[in-house]
């Protein structure tokens, strides 16, 4: 049986961590499958993996705070600034030290980076026989720093897996300009399953799940909110995840005098949010930037009509305006809560949206994605 390792920063809660749990969870079934994750947080795992995944922490006692650097040196705390430095800069060397040393020491068939600069790693440290495969998560921004070091990490890979098709037609033309051999390959994320039980919609319940950081949009939902709850006092928000904006979105929150209307959650486990699911009728996103979505997928299994901004680029590749959800361009807060009202006063509308978004997700089941996976890791002889 052929063994594939999967290089991870972590397994606490975000998308690309449920990827790589969802992914090794659906090849160990065929293979000898290795989690080896950088840092091991508080709260990892955060999602369900196989027993049959073997998980390896490389530094458990040192783990990334950056926030706390931050605030030492936002209120001028001189000693603490100079620990979290200094805590900082032994957490970057060992995280080198101890990956590139894992790479080096590793023995799989088949290594899966999922950062840019594990694809430089392995590139360089991983054995010649091993298929090195990238798996790209972020959308670039046409951003030419990012795409230039995105596509110089894959240098020496076998392959980079994209997880829209629009991606992978950019890095195919970029790796083409630099003559790299690197294979480009559209694989997308997958669920982890399909609910048997659907929302009935009926409930007054708006969700919203995410990391709260600037780039997932929270305080601009709380903006959202606060004008849709001018209009339609009797609906509820619910927003799932824990991050660095936590504090100000719950300061918005009080300071709109909206604590009865809105509920953090902070983080939840799989049956809780499934919970949670079940009983909304609505998602929003308002994410700044999003490759892939798959937050959005998840509620469009419920049944649950989405609306998102154009500005989470993943999105765009999964909403069809008046058919699944909305997209609103622009960053238009005024036009969300304009859509957000139709579909509150249009039960049959949000079923409509909602029957549909469920066919949509069914595209991403873990049956429809495991091909592409397989096709892919068969290359390797």
């Amino acid at each position: 049986m052929k063994k594939i390792s999967i290089l991870s920063l972590h397994l606490g809660y975000g998308g690309i961590e449920k990827s790589v749990v969802n992914l090794a969870n659906l090849l160990v079934k065929d293979y000898e499958v290795e989690i080896i994750s950088t840092y091991k947080l508080d709260h990892s795992p955060a999602f369900e993996i196989d027993p049959k995944v073997k998980v390896t922490y490389l530094i458990e006692k040192y783990k990334p705070n950056r926030e706390e650097w931050k605030r030492s040196l936002k209120k001028l705390k001189p000693i603490t600034f100079i620990k979290e430095t200094y805590k900082a800069l032994v957490v970057l060397f060992l995280r080198r030290s101890k990956t590139t040393k894992a790479i080096k020491n590793c023995n799989s068939d088949i290594i899966i980076s999922t950062r840019d600069l594990f694809n430089k790693w392995l590139g360089e440290y991983g054995k010649k026989k091993t298929y090195k495969i990238g798996w790209e998560h972020n959308h670039h921004h046409q951003d030419v720093t990012y795409i230039n070091k995105v596509v110089t990490s894959c240098k020496k890979l076998d392959a980079l897996v994209l997880v829209s098709d629009s991606l992978r037609s950019f890095y195919k033309k970029e790796m083409k300009k630099r003559n790299y051999k690197c294979k480009c390959v559209y694989i997308p994320n997958m669920l982890d399953k399909i609910p048997e039980k659907l929302s009935s919609l009926t409930e007054k319940r708006i969700v919203s799940i995410g990391r709260l950081s600037r780039e997932k949009g929270f305080t601009d939902l709380i903006e959202v909110f606060r004008l849709l709850h001018e209009k339609k006092p009797d609906w509820h928000l619910d927003i799932v995840g824990d991050g660095a904006e936590r504090n100000k979105v719950v300061d918005m929150i009080y300071g709109y005098q909206l604590t009865n209307n809105v509920t953090v959650h902070g983080y939840l486990n799989r049956k809780e949010i499934d919970k949670l699911l079940s009983e909304s009728s609505l998602y929003v996103m308002t994410s700044y930037t999003e490759s892939f979505g798959i937050v959005l997928i998840e509620a469009m299994s419920y049944g649950i009509p989405c609306l998102a901004y154009t500005s989470a680029e993943g999105a765009n590749d999964l909403i069809v305006n008046d058919q699944n959800g909305y997209l609103i361009e622009n960053r238009d807060p005024d036009l969300m809560v304009e859509k957000l009202i139709e579909l509150i006063d249009d039960p049959k509308k949000r079923q409509y949206l909602g029957k549909n978004g469920r066919k949509t997700s069914l595209n991403y089941t873990p049956d429809r994605v495991k091909d592409s996976w397989h096709k892919l890791l068969k290359k390797k002889g």
